[in-house]
């Protein structure tokens, strides 16, 4: 039943809003809005951002902001290492003055005479030529790392823009299926041996070899996704809408391709420095003039029979395995972070 009010009461509010009716011309109870375009959207705004919630998702994860901080401090210190008081160049050959012979395989932490007259400790010993370990290790971690990034970018580049023409335009799926059928067949190692076999010797070389099927994995892995949500109502939708194609790609599709690009990029940095190593194994990789992991490993590995000269592979071995690790732990977790499907 309807609640009954007292006659007192309703007396008392038809009085006063009379009143207030007297009291209030039409201007003031009725005026046009004013129209502003940057309003317009206005309640469909929201805060989000999608690199502030990726970055998010990532730092909730401790043991991938442990590794990317061991990442960062080896590509920090491959720089500074140089500029630090008390260095040796990593090619210079340290002689006793005494004898003008090398400081050859000398223990980590043998303090010596240099013939500059000035007090040394090799903190991670000598090579078998009287270089300095410790500057060698870092020299090569620079020159290893810089390989791996410039391949993995370059496969990037060349990956997402063979995989999104090779999974959105449909005229041009036979062509890149063939091409990859027949690139796909051929052996990497193949490929690495006859590049560098064929060209001189250098860093250079070995990019140019890397990344010449490198790129492959990364545009069969993007068209396979492309052709997944290609068709979705909100492509379906943006089509019909008339929005052209390059927006299409940029703003419906690569959000959800990010994740697998990181993954494969983090995955192709200790793998090409992996290649690197294999190539300087066969001896066909960067000359002897030019420090890298791959060349201090294959030295290393000539010093195994020896027990007390196997701390020349074991420490550039440390470091190859912390580079791979680290890209591995926090490119998997930085994949997992980027996914818009984890985001709220």
């Amino acid at each position: 039943m309807p609640r009954l009010k007292h006659p007192a009461i309703e007396s008392m509010e038809d009085e006063f809003t009379k009143k207030m009716a007297e009291e209030m011309s039409d201007e003031e109870l009725f005026r046009f809005a004013e129209f502003d375009e940057s309003k317009v959207e206005k309640t469909g705004y929201s805060n989000y951002s999608y690199w502030r919630s990726t970055f998010r998702a990532f730092a909730r994860k401790k043991s991938a902001m442990f590794f990317l901080s061991i990442v960062v401090i080896l590509v920090l210190f491959t720089f500074i290492q140089p500029l630090l008081p008390g260095q040796i160049g990593y090619f210079q050959v340290n002689n006793d003055p005494a004898t003008g012979l090398p400081y050859r395989n000398l223990q980590p932490g043998t303090e010596v005479m240099l013939t500059d007259g000035t007090q040394h400790r090799f903190i991670l010993g000598t090579n078998s030529i009287g270089q300095d370990l410790w500057a060698n290790i870092w020299a090569g971690t620079r020159t290893s790392l810089f390989i791996g990034v410039v391949v993995a970018l370059i496969e990037a580049f060349v990956g997402i823009i063979v995989g999104v023409l090779w999974g959105y335009v449909r005229k041009l799926d036979f062509f890149f299926t063939e091409l990859y059928n027949v690139l796909d067949n051929i052996p990497v190692t193949i490929v690495l041996i006859l590049i560098a076999y064929i060209l001189p010797a250098g860093v250079g070389t070995l990019i140019l070899a890397m990344s010449l099927t490198g790129w492959i994995g990364m545009a069969r892995f993007i068209r396979n996704f492309i052709i997944i949500i290609r068709d979705r109502e909100y492509n379906l939708a943006s089509r019909c809408l008339g929005t052209k194609t390059p927006k299409i790609i940029v703003k419906n599709l690569l959000p959800y391709l990010i994740s697998i690009i990181m993954l494969r990029m983090a995955l192709s940095i200790p793998a090409n420095i992996g290649y690197e190593v294999f190539i300087t194994y066969i001896g066909l990789g960067l000359p002897a003039t030019v420090a890298s992991l791959g060349n201090l490993i294959n030295v290393g590995r000539q010093m195994m029979l020896s027990p007390s000269l196997r701390y020349q592979l074991i420490y550039p071995t440390i470091i190859l395995s912390l580079v791979t690790i680290s890209f591995y732990v926090s490119g998997n977790a930085f994949s997992d972070a980027a996914d818009p499907k984890q985001h709220v």
